[in-house]
């Protein structure tokens, strides 16, 4: 009776989990084609929530007509503007009126050296609506044209915005496309079989799908924020990390292989052994990322649940549907090299114990060096950049960026990008006339009303994100109690201060979560303090070869406020996962009677290779982002792949296992297992009988 149960288990298991999911991709198919839909790439999509230049901005919306999309065209020639090109602006201006409902006619101001003319163009005719304000931006560029000479580009907020935009928008299809096949040829080098490779990447794109619907959900029932960087993050998040449990899973499945007979037997040994560590890495990326959570700044809060959505979609998909589809397809799936029952692998010395090896003979030595070579490393962090400029946050300077650069030149008197002021209707001409005797102020002028509140427009004598007009808005906010400032200078302030802020409060909790499912999966303080060490160790390397590469090879101006924070988050939380997997296998053989260096340098050889080939995954993945258009995302993408390679090539392989030796049984203090195993007792026997 047992024996049939258990007959049934083996058909009928793999079939019900492959159908659930066919079900469950079904329901999630409709969620998942509205997440485009409510992808929200604003800067009040970013911003601090808390933040002066939040409220304008959300101020701003309550006024009559809603937003307002904000540019200037220049024209520029040269040599001088000639009477012809002053005649083309004008024509080209009124065309713009003409075709769209703008706040006030646009007036032109000339430079005073005479090359340059530039024409201020709002209009609150889209209002909240995005894809009409990004109609209207290039609508303004088509009427727009430079002609025989004369330089015409479209500059100011919504311009900026909008070419932000459609570089998430080019995140969608591209990132998807580009991570899958650096996946893909990974796969193919790793497994060296031409099926293989196919199964944990199909079922990585089901989890990816997945992650959308789900996401979509949350949005629409907890109102999580959706941006571009968020869902592309997630897509990585689910190949990348997805890949690392389906490669820990697959080696061990092969390895079960070898010891039983069936393939279904096979598999639940397989997830009984590795199970536990898959589930404490995706536990602790989760953990990780659902810290950012207690982030003031949205951008930060949003991405949390994106990615810990991301992860928990691709555990669920690598414990269920991959275990199912490789059960149905059986040993074969490993052809050309089959794992036959009872067969025996070929041994070779592998390059992980040639470095277990070394690392076992001096460990303190081995120890010593590489924390001295980290610590070197981190000194570059001195060299970062200063914080990214708004014009500096593109890898090619689209068109809004090169029309800020020439006004600055051409307007040296005053700044192109207008300060906004929100103060109460009651208070406005006392609110002008405060901020026309600050210092730094060239102009100001009343805007709009509504809603109980008056719109100031100011136009600072510095140019946009210098120190003087840091300084002026700075007064600005000091004097006008009341009042809230804002504009995008005010929300680089705030963008700035916001992530110091965020820094101080998410660091310490990814700590602490992480420490604690190390505790609780470990059963040791030191193993888990080690473990937790030498991760900030990589990411203060990590950031620190960015210090010594980002402006003399990349060429970048500044370094993005958020990249301290999301890199640790990122690099804290999945350097752990390759930790997990070597030293619950080094638990698991101490469990089995291994002394500790025994136990260390069998744990390096088992899941050397595992861990190398995830290590490889997941910093490609995430290199991927050094393709797209942001400095941000490439800084990002950077910093976190260089961090994953040196966690997988130096840190686990090298130190950890030489900590492990040189701590012995005291890795696992003050649990059962750091005590000496107690000593056999001695047979007693009988006296023989005379």
């Amino acid at each position: 009776m047992e024996a049939e149960k258990t007959r049934t288990q083996r058909r009928a298991v793999p079939w019900l989990l492959l159908a659930l999911w066919i079900g469950v991709l079904a329901v999630a198919a409709p969620f998942a084609g509205k997440l485009a839909d409510v992808q929200r790439d604003r800067v009040t999509d970013y911003l601090p929530a808390n933040a002066d230049s939040t409220q304008v901005a959300e101020l701003q919306d309550r006024l009559p007509g809603g937003e307002t999309t904000q540019l200037v065209l220049v024209y520029q020639r040269d040599g001088g503007l000639t009477p012809a090109d002053r005649a083309t602006a004008d024509r080209q201006v009124d065309r713009i009126a003409g075709e769209h409902k703008l706040t006030e006619t646009p007036q032109g101001i000339p430079s005073k050296d005479g090359t340059t003319l530039m024409y201020p163009v709002n209009t609150n005719e889209p209002g909240d609506d995005e894809d009409l304000r990004n109609e209207f931006v290039d609508d303004v560029r088509e009427v727009a044209r430079s002609a025989d000479g004369l330089s015409v580009e479209v500059g100011g907020p919504g311009a900026v915005t909008r070419d932000s935009q459609k570089v998430y928008e080019s995140l969608d299809g591209p990132l998807l496309y580009t991570t899958v096949a650096v996946v893909a040829v990974l796969l193919i080098i790793i497994y060296r079989s031409p099926i293989l490779w196919l199964i944990p990447l199909m079922v990585a794109g089901m989890a990816d799908y997945l992650s959308m619907g789900v996401a979509y959900g949350l949005n629409q029932a907890f109102d999580i924020s959706i941006s571009g960087a968020g869902t592309g993050i997630m897509t990585i998040l689910v190949f990348g990390a997805g890949t690392d449990y389906a490669l820990l899973i697959v080696s061990r499945y092969r390895e079960e292989l070898r010891r039983i007979e069936r393939p279904y037997d096979a598999m639940k040994a397989a997830l009984r052994g590795c199970g536990p560590a898959v589930i404490a890495s995706s536990g602790t990326v989760g953990a990780g990322l659902l810290c950012l959570l207690a982030a003031d700044l949205n951008s930060n809060r949003g991405m949390g649940p994106l990615g810990a959505v991301g992860v928990l979609c691709a555990l669920i998909a690598m414990l269920t549907l991959l275990p199912a589809i490789l059960v149905l397809v059986g040993r074969r799936v490993f052809w050309p090299i089959i794992p036959a029952f009872g067969s025996t692998p070929k041994e070779r010395r592998s390059l992980f114990s040639a470095m277990g090896s070394s690392a076992g003979r001096r460990p303190v030595a081995v120890l010593v060096a590489g924390a001295v070579a980290l610590g070197a490393l981190a000194l570059g962090t001195l060299n970062l950049p200063a914080d990214l400029k708004q014009e500096d946050s593109f890898v090619d300077r689209p068109e809004s960026i090169s029309a800020m650069l020439t006004l600055a030149d051409a307007y040296p008197e005053s700044s192109g990008q207008p300060i906004t002021i929100m103060t109460p209707a009651d208070r406005a001409d006392a609110t002008l006339e405060a901020v026309n005797t600050t210092d730094g102020v060239a102009s100001a002028r009343l805007g709009r009303t509504g809603d109980g509140w008056t719109e100031v427009s100011v136009t600072a004598a510095a140019p946009p994100q210098s120190d003087a007009e840091t300084r002026t808005i700075k007064d600005l906010r000091e004097k006008l109690d009341g009042s809230y400032v804002g504009g995008a200078s005010a929300q680089q302030i705030d963008l700035e201060k916001t992530n110091a802020r965020d820094q101080k409060v998410v660091v310490p909790l990814v700590l602490l979560f992480v420490l604690l499912i190390l505790i609780a999966l470990l059963r040791s303080l030191v193993a888990p303090l080690m473990l937790v060490a030498a991760v900030v160790a990589v990411w203060g390397a990590s950031l620190g070869i960015g210090g010594l590469v980002f402006e003399s090879v990349f060429g970048f101006e500044g370094t993005d406020p958020a990249l301290g924070l999301l890199s640790f988050v990122f690099l804290v939380a999945l350097g752990v996962d390759y930790g997990i997997f070597l030293m619950h296998r080094m638990r698991e053989e101490s469990l089995n009677g291994a002394e500790p260096t025994e136990a260390a340098l069998t744990a390096l050889r088992t899941t050397g290779g595992v861990i190398a080939s995830a290590g490889l995954v997941l910093a490609a993945t995430f290199a991927v982002l050094m393709n797209m258009g942001l400095v941000s995302l490439v800084e990002l993408g950077f910093v976190i792949a260089i961090g994953v390679l040196l966690d997988t090539f130096l840190v686990r392989t090298y130190l950890v296992t030489s900590a492990s030796v040189a701590l012995g049984r005291k890795v696992w203090w003050p649990g059962q297992m750091s005590k000496p195993a107690a000593a056999p007792e001695p047979e007693v026997r009988e006296p023989e009988r005379v």
